[in-house]
C-alpha cells in the first residue's frame, strides 16, 4: 500500500472512531438521562407514597382521637347520669302514707253535656316504673268525646304523670291536648332533689314537692278530710308551663251521691285553679271523692266554655282495697 493510501486510510479510520466516540458519548448520555429520569420518578413515586402513608397515618390518627373523645364524652355523660341518679337515691324524701290508690286502679267516667253524653274519660295505673333510680306510679288520662259529638266538638286528650311511690311527687308529666282546633304538647321534668323544672319550652326553678295537675289530683286524695271544716284550705303548688302557682283545695263539706257506679258517701272539695283539668277551665271545679281510706273521684263538676261538664264515674276496678263509702 502506497504512503499516501495508509493516510487515507488512517484519516478515514479517525474519523470513524471519533464518530463513534462522539455517537457512544451521546447514547450514554441519553441511556444517563433515561436513567436520571426513571430514578426521578422512582424517588417521587416513593416520595408520594410516604406522603400518602403520613396523610393515611394522620387520618387514622384523628379518627382514633375523636373515637377516644367520643368514648369519654359518653363515659362521662353516663357518669354524670349516675350520679345524679346516686344523687336522687340517696336523698331523703318525704314518705306519704298511701291507702288511696296504687298498681291496678282502672277508673271509667262518662263525660256529661248537659243531658248528652259527650265522652269518656279514663283514668288509670297500669304499671310501676323508674325515674332518676325512684320507684313511681305511672299514672295515665284519656279524654275522648263520642262520635256522635264529635262532629261538634272532638276531644281527644292524653295526659301521663309519674308520680314518686313514696313523697306523692311527680317526676314526669306529659300533656297532649286535642280539642277542637286547638292543639297542644308539653313534656316537663322535675327534678325534685335539685329543684328544676326542665320542660319542652325551657328550664325552670321550683319548690320542692311541686305538683302537675295530675299528681295535685292524686296527692290530694292521700288527705285526711276528716277533721276538716267547711271553708278549710290546704295549700299545694302546681307548676304548669313555665310557672309555678300556689294551688289551693278547699273543703266544702259532705254529701251522699248516686252515680252509675253506686250510691256514696262524699267529700266535697274544690281546687282553686285557673288551667289544667279534664278541659281548658274557664270557671269553677267542684269535685266528689269517696269519704273513705280511697277517696275514689265520684264526680267532677266543671265550668268550661261550652258550657258545664259533668264527669261521673260509671265503673271501678283494680282499687286498693274496700270501698266503704259506698252505700249500694
Amino acid at each position: 500500500m502506497s504512503k499516501s493510501a495508509r493516510k487515507a486510510t488512517t484519516a478515514l479510520l479517525i474519523v470513524l472512531v471519533v464518530g463513534m466516540g462522539v455517537v457512544n458519548a451521546q447514547t450514554g448520555r441519553r441511556q444517563k438521562a433515561k436513567k436520571k429520569s426513571a430514578l426521578s420518578l422512582q424517588m417521587q413515586a416513593r416520595a408520594d407514597s410516604i406522603l400518602d402513608a403520613a396523610r393515611t397515618d394522620s387520618l387514622r390518627k384523628a379518627l382514633e382521637s375523636k373515637a377516644v373523645a367520643d368514648s369519654v364524652q359518653r363515659t362521662l355523660d353516663s357518669l354524670r347520669a349516675e350520679q345524679r341518679a346516686d344523687s336522687v337515691r340517696v336523698h331523703t324524701l318525704r314518705k306519704i302514707p298511701n291507702e288511696a290508690f296504687g298498681v291496678g286502679e282502672r277508673l271509667v267516667f262518662d263525660v256529661n253535656y248537659g243531658f248528652i253524653t259527650a265522652g269518656e274519660a279514663v283514668m288509670s295505673i297500669p304499671s310501676h316504673d323508674s325515674i332518676s333510680g325512684r320507684n313511681c306510679y305511672r299514672v295515665e288520662f284519656t279524654v275522648s268525646s263520642l262520635p256522635s259529638f264529635s262532629w261538634v266538638y272532638k276531644v281527644e286528650d292524653r295526659y301521663l304523670t309519674f308520680i314518686d311511690v313514696e313523697a306523692i311527687a311527680p317526676w314526669k308529666f306529659e300533656q297532649h291536648i286535642r280539642e277542637g282546633s286547638y292543639k297542644r304538647d308539653f313534656i316537663a321534668e322535675f327534678d325534685q332533689v335539685h329543684l328544676v323544672a326542665r320542660t319542652s319550652e325551657g328550664s325552670y326553678r321550683i319548690p320542692q314537692y311541686v305538683h302537675d295537675i295530675m299528681s295535685a289530683f292524686y296527692y290530694a286524695r292521700t288527705l285526711d278530710f276528716s277533721g276538716m271544716k267547711v271553708g278549710d284550705i290546704i295549700t299545694l303548688y302546681n307548676f304548669y308551663k313555665n310557672t309555678t302557682n300556689e294551688l289551693g283545695v278547699k273543703f266544702l263539706g259532705r254529701q251522699e251521691l248516686e252515680v252509675e257506679a253506686g250510691t256514696f258517701n262524699t267529700v266535697v272539695v274544690e281546687p282553686l285553679v285557673k288551667e289544667g283539668g279534664l278541659f281548658k277551665s274557664e270557671g269553677r271545679i267542684v269535685i266528689w271523692l269517696t269519704d273513705d281510706e280511697r277517696k275514689i273521684p265520684v264526680r267532677v263538676n266543671a265550668k268550661v266554655v261550652i258550657g258545664s261538664i259533668d264527669t261521673e264515674l260509671r265503673e271501678y276496678s283494680g282499687v286498693r282495697g274496700p270501698v266503704r263509702a259506698r252505700i249500694k
